[in-house]
């Protein structure tokens, strides 16, 4: 009689312990996405994140860690401080580079800008106040990151940004919308 007592014993609490899993698995989930989604919007609203600056993360259980480029050494202070304030977040690793000072490519900036933003239908894409193209330029590097509707105009947006005189190099980083298998 005892047997039998104790193997429902541990049946039932086999069973306690898998319940409590079961719920827990969807809570930790779920507790990372609203992190992630709270992450998303303290970047998008910084008071200086424009066109020139990209801005990522990776959330890891309750560690948060930044990366990209921005233009003003303020804008990655300011990312680390107002992600670190999001409730269920513990660590910050904040690996935001802060694009080094320069007139030529603050003039190169300027230009890209200007013939990819002009070309074809582009420029809805710097539109808003989180525009969904990005322009990062580096010792004279321009790399295009963000989002695009197609294909099409991925490729303009590299024709228009690979004929801007001064670029030493252009990666076209673009994604295109709901094609995440897209290779660059």
């Amino acid at each position: 009689m005892k047997t039998i007592k104790y193997k429902l014993f541990a049946v039932i609490a086999v069973l306690a312990i898998a319940a409590s899993a079961a719920i827990a698995g969807p809570t930790e989930n779920s507790n990372q996405q609203q992190i992630m989604k709270q992450v998303r919007h303290e970047l998008v609203t910084l008071p200086y994140y424009g066109v020139f600056d990209n801005l990522a993360y990776k959330v890891d259980g309750n560690t948060v860690t930044l990366y990209g480029q921005v233009v003003q050494p303020a804008t990655r202070a300011d990312a680390a401080r107002r992600v670190a304030h999001i409730q269920g977040v513990a660590q910050v690793i904040n690996n935001i580079e802060v694009l080094p000072p320069s007139s030529f490519d603050d003039a190169l900036r300027y230009q890209t800008y200007r013939t990819v933003f002009s070309s074809g239908g582009l420029y809805r894409y710097a539109m808003g106040g989180n525009p969904s193209v990005h322009i990062i330029v580096n010792h004279g590097h321009v790399a295009l990151e963000g989002v695009v509707a197609n294909k099409g105009d991925k490729q303009l947006a590299y024709i228009a940004a690979s004929g801007v005189r001064g670029a030493f190099s252009v990666a076209n980083n673009l994604r295109v919308a709901g094609d995440e298998n897209e290779a660059n």
